[in-house]
């Protein structure tokens, strides 16, 4: 993505950008944790959360299956699985706030709140990714972080995950040249804060 692609947010900065995995919600404890840790470290720095599609999202590719809809109709769907996920972390995170884009997550830091991304009306609005499965919130949150300017994009996995097998097809190619990805298991208490400092 070059300067001339990203949306009008090329001055909102934004630290760091964290993907929290819809796989976490399969194991609460380190979904807690993962929430706690990320809390921690937004005293004194910009995050926002993007949140993963997790069980939602499962919902719309076991429909897909029986169904075979449209790759549209798919990827619109499995993008308002995220939204359904950031109201669930906001509802477990103390000081989280529920934005759609990247002005309003710049209003939430100014009020002290830790932004969580419902995506849906911005990607809308933008329509920045191709529809297929093969894009999933792991692309998504990679084109977030440069369109807010951020030079870190950390992926919060479930227990196990390995940067090997962890991200979908497309996301190499959504990452923007000047954003790091690191990838770190939940349970990886100590990478998942090292990671988070910045």
């Amino acid at each position: 993505m070059t300067e001339d692609q990203r949306p009008e947010t090329r001055d909102i900065l934004v630290d760091i950008v964290v993907k929290l995995g819809g796989g976490l919600l399969a194991h609460a404890a380190h979904f807690d944790a993962a929430l706690e840790a990320i809390r921690e470290a937004a005293d004194g720095r910009r995050l926002l959360i993007v949140p993963g599609g997790g069980p939602f999202a499962d919902t719309v590719r076991q429909v897909d299956r029986r169904f075979r809809l449209s790759d549209d109709a798919a990827h619109w769907m499995a993008v308002l699985a995220m939204d359904q996920y950031a109201y669930l972390v906001v509802s477990r995170l103390a000081g989280g706030v529920v934005v759609g884009d990247a002005h309003e997550a710049a209003a939430a830091f100014g009020a002290a709140r830790l932004p969580v991304l419902a995506p849906s009306r911005w990607l809308r609005d933008a329509d920045p990714l191709p529809h297929t499965w093969d894009v999933t919130s792991d692309s998504i949150a990679a084109w977030v972080a440069g369109a807010v300017g951020s030079g870190r994009l950390v992926l919060v996995k479930p227990p196990g995950a390995t940067a090997d097998n962890s991200v979908d097809a497309y996301f190499h190619r959504a990452l923007p040249a000047h954003v790091t990805p690191l990838i770190v298991a939940a349970d990886q208490v100590d990478a998942l804060h090292a990671a988070l400092r910045g």
